[in-house]
């Protein structure tokens, strides 16, 4: 019996506590979840002793840093410092007040971060973000995407930014999540010119450089279907402000069949060519947010005081955050 047969004989009605793969289910050459994490852990050169070193090491330059302040000490939320930057303290530190600097900056994508406020609702019910409730043959979660879903004409691009937010700060509250990264599934039919335009392409640019940079993720895989050519140019743009590592992870697919060739259906939603129905996957995401949400809406309690300690890029291009934006995208046309 296949690995998608097993999860699936237990029923279809998916929520958080009674998540199949997290039980153990998901094998790879007979090894179940727990044990692909472990195997990863390694990679990330995790060691109980090196975890509780750097964890004090962490706490004891919170709790000595005069320019932060109400920073979360628990292992939680530290782990997935050193987790992303493979327990490297400078690194992880450097990140940490990036991602402090982040909030800071963009209190329109990263202040309340509550998934019941109606435009969050809204996107999260309409599945414009759905968090798969099975992972990848390698642990990792699988989080999709359908551009059609988001309304221009109703939302901003900073509603947008809120919902990929709440759904990436809930997900890092799981330790499993912070080993073993996520794999991303977008659907680009049903853009509009409109999606374009709604942003501004220096805000753009600055997001993709800062995010990559601030947000403490593991970002494997990047997979995309139904691109219009004119897409292409803002992906082409948005690569550019990546580093060769995760430029060399996205791949735009031609059809569902070369999709899947990349990733199992088994993880993917029925619009997707996949097993799972998209109320089913929508539903299983409310649960999840419903569960870390105090959780995340506390997260606006932490300040940075000032960027002093922030390490920049010395070859910089504007001054102010190393942002440089040619052109704009309203001169793109959308079929």
């Amino acid at each position: 019996m296949s690995t998608a047969s097993v999860l699936f004989t237990v029923g279809t009605t998916w929520n958080v506590s009674s998540d199949k793969v997290d039980k153990g289910r998901l094998t790879r050459n007979g090894q179940n979840l727990a044990a692909i994490t472990a195997e990863t852990a390694k990679e990330l050169r995790e060691t109980p002793a090196i975890r509780d070193q750097t964890l004090q090491m962490m706490r004891d330059w919170i709790q000595k840093n005069g320019d932060i302040r109400n920073v979360r000490q628990d292992d939680i939320f530290l782990l997935r410092f050193l987790r992303v930057k493979k327990y490297s303290i400078p690194v992880a530190q450097q990140t940490l007040l990036k991602y402090l600097n982040l909030r800071k900056f963009y209190p329109e994508i990263c202040q309340r971060l509550d998934w019941h406020e109606k435009k969050l609702h809204d996107l999260i019910c309409s599945g414009y973000v759905a968090i798969s409730p099975v992972r990848d043959s390698k642990g990792r979660r699988v989080v999709v995407y359908n551009m059609s879903k988001f309304k221009p004409n109703e939302m901003t691009c900073w509603d947008m930014c809120r919902a990929h937010a709440v759904v990436y700060e809930s997900l890092l509250e799981d330790p499993t999540f912070q080993v073993c990264g996520v794999t991303h599934v977008g659907d680009g039919s049903g853009v509009t010119s409109g999606h374009v335009t709604s942003w501004n392409p220096t805000d753009f640019a600055r997001i993709i450089k800062w995010g990559e940079q601030s947000l403490p993720m593991r970002h494997k895989e990047f997979h995309m279907i139904n691109v219009p050519s004119a897409v292409k140019y803002i992906i082409d743009f948005a690569v550019s402000r990546t580093t060769p590592k995760m430029a060399a992870r996205l791949h735009i697919h031609s059809n569902i069949n070369d999709l899947h060739l990349n990733i199992d259906p088994s993880c993917l939603p029925v619009e997707f060519g996949g097993d799972i129905p998209m109320q089913d996957m929508i539903s299983y995401t409310k649960h999840f947010l419903e569960e870390q949400r105090n959780t995340v809406i506390a997260l606006q309690d932490m300040q940075l005081l000032s960027t002093r300690g922030i390490i920049t890029s010395r070859n910089t291009r504007d001054t102010k955050d190393g942002v440089s934006t040619e052109g704009s995208f309203r001169k793109l046309e959308i079929d």
